[in-house]
């Protein structure tokens, strides 16, 4: 992913919960040896607040590593802020929307809770906060439903294509 004349790239990967974000996020930084940052798990972890971890993606920004971010992109606003954080580091930033159906996500929360019930909490306390992208983000959708191997194609595509414009 990193050539010698490459800008260092930051991919934001959100999506609805179980719609298969986490899942993508950790088998694209792997196949392409990148450093990978869970926004969500880092705050809960430590009890960071959001300026916390905008200072946190700062100091990630100084590295020049091409990063794979997750968790925490919910609303626009964020999304807006953290890629200012990475473009005034000189990275190239690219969203990525991954989304699934309503119904699989309901099954897979089902699943992942246990429960119908704290499922279905869940669920409406998420979607409540998930703000879809704007126009103007302009994301890479994926499809959680698909294999990696087919994400991992429209998601290369959609970066090149980035690249063109």
């Amino acid at each position: 992913m990193e050539g010698k004349k490459s800008k260092s790239r930051a991919l934001l990967v959100f999506g609805a919960p179980c719609s298969g974000k986490t899942t993508f996020a950790m088998k694209f930084a792997n196949k392409y040896n990148l450093a990978y940052y869970d926004l969500d798990d880092i705050a809960k972890k430590h009890n960071f607040s959001r300026e916390t971890i905008l200072t946190i993606l700062e100091l990630i920004a100084n590295t020049r590593h091409t990063v794979i971010i997750e968790g925490g992109l919910d609303t626009e606003k964020f999304r807006q802020e953290i890629k200012h954080v990475f473009m005034m580091a000189g990275y190239e930033v690219s969203l990525i929307w991954v989304q699934t159906d309503i119904a699989t996500i309901r099954n897979r929360m089902k699943i992942r809770y246990k429960s119908v019930a704290k499922a279905k909490n869940a669920y409406n306390e998420a979607i409540e906060k998930l703000e879809a992208p704007s126009v103007l983000e302009r994301p890479i959708i994926l499809s959680g439903k698909h294999t990696f191997e087919t994400q991992t194609k429209h998601a290369i595509a959609g970066l090149a294509d980035a690249n063109i414009k």
